[in-house]
């Protein structure tokens, strides 16, 4: 892994330098539980012979394969690899996240998670926001498409008013009310 991707996959750390309230740190130690960000920690390994072996008899009994010989079927998987859960090492996950319609129609997914295992229990901070995607996107879009010539201000004004985070709430099918959440995740001197 390149440095340049290392520092890439951190870079949801700087909205602790933006206008966006600190995200916040959860802390869990017990049996391994925590997803990084669906599976359980775990490693890639060569498939073993006797891993390729079942797999290119199970292979050569199923007729929608094309047909091989055991050789060719057993060569094929030696250059698999599988997913084996990890026993004792660190695992991390970034902010997972992706655009949906446009550029700068951002998604949250997952949060970013820091893990240890160590035979089947697990140390793990997960750094989060109570509002969740609301505050993911609206940070996504201020770091990712709003104008960096300008002030932080500025930028968030831009924010604002491009990534409307203004949702209507409803209880029972009536609507109680409106929220603004950059009410709730940016700092008090960047509300107007």
């Amino acid at each position: 892994m390149s440095l340049k991707y290392t520092l890439q996959s951190l870079r949801w750390v700087k909205a602790l330098w933006s206008p966006f309230k600190p995200f916040k740190v959860s802390f869990y130690a017990g049996k391994t539980q925590v997803g990084i960000p669906y599976f359980y920690p775990r490693k890639w390994v060569k498939y073993t012979d006797e891993d390729a072996k079942i797999a290119a008899i199970k292979t050569m009994g199923d007729t929608k394969f094309v047909k091989k010989s055991m050789d060719e079927w057993y060569n094929e998987y030696k250059k698999y690899n599988k997913a084996v859960p990890l026993k004792i090492g660190f695992s991390y996950c970034s902010l997972g996240w992706k655009t949906k319609w446009t550029d700068t129609d951002f998604r949250y997914e997952w949060n970013p998670v820091f893990s240890f295992v160590f035979f089947g229990y697990q140390i793990a901070l997960t750094f989060y926001s109570p509002y969740r995607s609301h505050y993911w996107e609206a940070w996504l879009y201020y770091e990712y498409a709003t104008d960096k010539t300008k002030s932080k201000r500025e930028r968030i004004e831009q924010c604002r008013k491009e990534c409307n985070q203004t949702w209507s709430v409803y209880t029972r099918g009536d609507k109680e009310g409106i929220i603004d959440y950059y009410e709730f995740i940016l700092k008090p001197k960047y509300l107007k």
